[in-house]
């Protein structure tokens, strides 16, 4: 239910929690980030920052939600507001009908709350290789690293996972300010994400036939962030595209840090033709964990009915 539930009525994203922790990641690091020092100092205050947003409001809400009368109803809760990153379905969507219709600012507008890049120089190909590559990447946070984690652990273990990622995406490494500061989070995230990653891109892999199959289990590329760039190169060989390449991020008033970073090239350069593609993709992707999770309960519990 909570899944369905966020699928079709999400919160606005200025009402949900971890756009909060992201608002408060970001203005901690302007105290504490101080890029002049030295890397093994930004690398210790990254590792303090980490430890000072998430084990206070990891353990207040845990407690809350194991004395709660009804504990299933804030497990829900807390799973519908783990689950807000998929509405970005429907921003992609938004975004493909402005680049057909040429309207550029409006689709630079709609992506900026959803990306840690700045995106006022994107142009329509920019756009479209950004926006297919979110769609690749944020269900493995979202429905594939939910479903297991609630599995393994519960609550506690799908909420600690949930906010290390929403730091890893506040504090992204490829981007100089965060090199060394954002280090810890992206290791730790890296190591967690692994298995829902993979397991999310071979839902899309299968898709897409034995060449992503082969991308999957062996990747031409391992730049950083490595499980999203793994995953950008499965979507990129199941749609014979090209992603990747270089990353703006904002560096004062009026001015742009340009990164450089590795291309995937699987085909020609995406068009808005190729985010309805990777949005089919996605849907059906989602369609297959979605009958997985109904299905694995019922197999369950008629094999214990058929046992006992």
């Amino acid at each position: 239910m909570s899944i369905l539930i966020a699928r079709m009525a999400p919160l606005p994203r200025q009402l949900q929690p971890l756009v909060w922790l992201t608002n408060l990641a970001k203005s901690l690091s302007l105290k504490v980030n101080h890029t002049h020092r030295a890397a093994s100092q930004q690398f210790i205050a990254g590792m303090l920052a980490t430890l000072l947003l998430i084990l206070p409001f990891w353990f207040i809400i845990s407690f809350f939600a194991e004395l709660a009368e009804f504990p299933w109803f804030f497990e829900a809760l807390i799973i519908y507001v783990c689950l807000q990153d998929d509405h970005f379905r429907y921003i992609a969507n938004e975004v493909s009908m402005s680049i057909r219709r040429e309207n550029k600012a409006r689709a630079r507008t709609l992506l900026l709350p959803w990306l840690n890049r700045s995106t006022q120089s994107l142009s329509s190909v920019g756009l479209s290789k950004i926006t297919i590559e979110r769609l690749a990447t944020t269900p493995t946070y979202g429905i594939a690293a939910t479903v297991l984690f609630y599995c393994i652990g519960g609550v506690p273990l799908l909420l600690v996972a949930r906010m290390i990622k929403q730091l890893d995406n506040a504090w992204p490494v490829y981007n100089p300010q965060y090199r060394y500061f954002g280090m810890p989070v992206y290791a730790l995230s890296a190591i967690i994400q692994f298995i829902p990653a993979k397991l999310w891109s071979f839902t899309l892999a299968i898709q897409g036939g034995p060449r992503s199959l082969a991308t999957l289990f062996n990747p031409s590329i391992n730049a950083t962030p490595i499980i999203e760039y793994q995953t950008h190169a499965v979507i990129a060989s199941a749609l014979n595209i090209e992603l990747g390449g270089p990353a703006k991020f904002p560096a004062g008033k009026n001015a742009e840090t340009k990164v450089s970073m590795p291309k995937l090239k699987y085909g020609p350069l995406p068009t808005d033709e190729d985010i309805q593609r990777a949005l089919k993709l996605n849907s059906i992707a989602f369609g297959l964990w979605t009958v997985s999770i109904i299905l694995l309960p019922v197999i369950w519990g008629t094999l214990r009915i058929w046992q006992g």
